[in-house]
């Protein structure tokens, strides 16, 4: 019985306390306890944009009193695009400067997500332009601006009590127009967003790349990768051999891009924080569109000696009968006079970048029986022009999704001269096969770079019988 009444009286006890207890909870949910936060350094002594006036135009000024701002962090180093360096900006809309502080330190995220308001005092920091980039450092004995130690990071860097913890605000990027509107030294280590952006198409044509070029070894190189907007602008992607998503192929639609703006001495150089700050989900936009092609006709049999075009415009781009087509760069097949004859021209001399541009020709391939057509080179350093005939070309279409068949070795293509120009001969002749019937196309593609092949190639005489 004694023992009964143990139970009974602990039972009792029990039920008491989880009662208590219970008084505690609220909507079935615990209290959050206050969070202490307290901010390290005292209220700001000037805006960061008045620290940042301080920049020497060479070396570096050492920061010898206490001089404290505020700021919001920008950057990620989450998937290992930024190493060992913070960016951040003054004002969460709208900034007017920018700053990179260098820290021998990763996985800095973790301390100071996107949006963390921070607090610095910069009092034994070297303030200084590095490379292109006004940055904030420590005394180095080898770099003008080194990197802050680890275990010194707190010293000179804080977050900032907002509610409670860490105050994390939203940033909006600011809204350009262009690529070329971001290229602003005023602009450098600010987050913006640049509208119907896309990767050049020779980022994903033939084979789309990914974001990364790895070595023998599968080990990740930095990577630059050339973006476009609909104006014609381009500007580099900057991509760490760190980069943890790198492996992921380039998406190949048009949209919106977000970076953090950025400059290593002259060259600009983008840098995104993960994929998400990449929006392709629009069509992509032709830069170079084709041109011509509005009055298309299909014939087996015919002689385009080009004399009856007029010399303007020279890109052919109001003759309806062809179309002329830039796939990579911007140069059109173009119309050349000499020795009163007409022909036409292209080469990638005094370019940059890669080129490959068709001249699409229209052919009924069941009445054709032969193809001809004079040509000639000028300053021959490499092999620059291909023939193939494609009956799934789209007038004014994608060409790259055609298929084509080359019948280039059907021709003798000069080789020569490498200076200077030859004369314009006879190609030779192309037997069309019987099979072949239809409506399609012969292409005449150019391939050049420049930086590689920019031997000029000319053609006239297309003669289909």
């Amino acid at each position: 019985m004694k023992n009964i009444i143990n139970f009974l009286k602990t039972t009792f006890l029990a039920a008491g306390i989880l009662s208590v207890m219970s008084s505690c909870v609220k909507n079935d949910e615990w209290e959050t306890p206050p969070f202490e936060c307290s901010n390290k350094f005292p209220e700001p002594t000037m805006s960061m944009a008045d620290f940042a006036a301080q920049v020497p135009s060479t070396g570096f000024k050492l920061i010898t009193t206490d001089q404290i701002f505020d700021g919001y962090i920008i950057s990620s180093d989450e998937q290992g695009n930024f190493y060992k360096t913070i960016s951040f900006q003054d004002k969460t809309v709208n900034p007017t400067v920018g700053l990179q502080i260098e820290v021998d330190k990763a996985s800095n995220f973790a301390d100071f997500p996107v949006g963390s308001h921070i607090r610095i005092n910069a009092k034994g920091l070297r303030l200084g332009i590095d490379r292109g980039t006004v940055k904030l450092g420590s005394v180095d004995p080898v770099f003008a601006i080194g990197r802050i130690p680890q275990s010194l990071v707190g010293r000179y860097v804080s977050g900032v009590c907002g509610g409670n913890g860490l105050d994390i605000q939203t940033i909006v990027p600011t809204q350009l127009a262009s690529l070329a509107d971001a290229k602003n030294p005023n602009l450098i280590n600010t987050l913006v967003t640049v509208p119907d952006v896309q990767f050049n198409l020779a980022e994903i044509y033939p084979t789309v790349k990914k974001f990364l070029d790895y070595d023998a070894g599968g080990q990740g190189l930095d990577t630059d990768r050339n973006i476009e907007d609909k104006l014609g602008n381009t500007a580099v992607i900057r991509n760490s051999g760190f980069f943890k998503t790198g492996g992921e192929l380039l998406p190949a639609g048009n949209g919106n891009v977000t970076f953090v703006v950025s400059r290593y001495n002259s060259t600009w150089q983008m840098l995104i924080r993960s994929l998400s700050d990449i929006k392709f989900t629009g069509t992509r936009v032709d830069a170079t569109p084709p041109k011509g092609g509005t009055a298309i006709t299909y014939t087996g049999s015919f002689l385009e000696n080009f004399e009856s075009y007029p010399a303007s415009p020279a890109n052919l781009e109001l003759y309806p009968k062809y179309v002329n087509d830039p796939i990579l760069g911007n140069r059109y097949w173009q119309l050349k006079t000499f020795n009163n004859n007409k022909y036409i021209q292209l080469g990638a001399n005094s370019g940059t970048g890669q080129y490959v541009t068709y001249f699409a020709v229209p052919v009924d391939f069941t009445a054709a029986n032969t193809l001809k057509f004079d040509v000639n080179v000028g300053f021959w350093n490499g092999n620059a022009l291909k023939v193939y005939y494609t009956t799934n070309y789209t007038p004014l279409g994608d060409v790259t999704q055609a298929t084509k068949t080359d019948i280039t070795s059907a021709f003798t293509i000069p080789q020569v001269p490498a200076s200077g120009y030859g004369t314009l001969a006879p190609a030779g002749t192309y037997i069309i096969p019987p099979t072949l019937t239809g409506n399609g196309f012969i292409l005449f593609e150019y391939t050049g770079s420049g930086s590689g092949v920019t031997t000029t190639v000319q053609l006239d005489n297309i003669q289909i019988q």
